[in-house]
């Protein structure tokens, strides 16, 4: 019979303890709905969904104005997501304004703009670099058909593709495709057009991430669940998270 009795044994180790690494501060949104022209009955819902959405969610908080002395340098440094949604007209920022948008967004910042977001601020290049684009017109105001070209995008959410809706779909001034990353677009035979209409779009500004959703006219748009889930994906993705 063997016997274990003299054999030594090393001390028991103690498991590695946990990883405590503080969890991320929630991403901070200053969203702006101010407006110098087309006003949409859909901002106040426009609102409402992005606070529900944070309160649901937990990693990002949202701050709405109208005012737009919030855009200051001061204001933007305790911001991590600036949103234009469904702004309008020519604002009236003045160039300090302007000069801290630019800075917030090249330092690494992140922009979201929705809907008339490219109907705002036609008289400020800068502006127009940073959203990607400037409104034409909105031919089509009806339910269409919107394909997901990088549906592996993490801005993209996972969203089913192709899907239909009931939108006012914009076309551009000048086709972004080429100076921006497109995510979804228009399918034209859907509306009996022929041609290229990108809808949502991301590109990198500097050290800073912008997105843009044509899609947010009408209020049910805001209440689905799809457009949410693209929302909330883009403010995670703007925000480096």
């Amino acid at each position: 019979m063997l016997c274990g009795c003299g054999r030594s044994s090393s001390p028991a180790q103690p498991a590695p303890a946990p990883s405590t690494s503080p969890p991320a501060a929630p991403v901070r949104v200053l969203m702006l709905t101010a407006t110098a022209g087309f006003r949409h009955d859909s901002i106040p819902t426009a609102r409402g969904v992005v606070a529900a959405l944070a309160a649901r969610a937990g990693d990002f908080t949202v701050a709405a104005t109208e005012n737009l002395a919030d855009l200051s340098a001061a204001r933007l440094a305790s911001t991590d997501v600036l949103m234009f949604a469904l702004t309008s007209g020519e604002l009236a920022l003045d160039a300090s304004q302007k000069a801290a948008i630019v800075g917030f967004v090249e330092q690494g910042g992140g922009f979201i703009g929705v809907h008339s977001a490219t109907d705002t601020l036609y008289e400020w290049p800068d502006y127009g670099r940073i959203v990607g684009a400037y409104f034409k017109e909105h031919p089509w105001t009806q339910t269409a058909t919107v394909v997901v070209e990088d549906g592996a995008h993490p801005a993209a959410a996972g969203v089913e593709t192709p899907f239909r809706l009931l939108e006012e779909f914009y076309t551009f001034q000048r086709n972004p495709r080429g100076t921006v990353h497109v995510l979804a677009s228009l399918d034209p035979r859907s509306v009996g057009a022929d041609g290229d209409f990108p809808l949502a779009w991301t590109q990198t500004i500097g050290r800073g991430r912008s997105y843009y959703n044509a899609l947010g006219h009408f209020s049910e748009t805001w209440n689905d669940s799809w457009f949410q889930r693209q929302l909330a994906a883009a403010i995670r993705w703007t925000a480096g998270r």
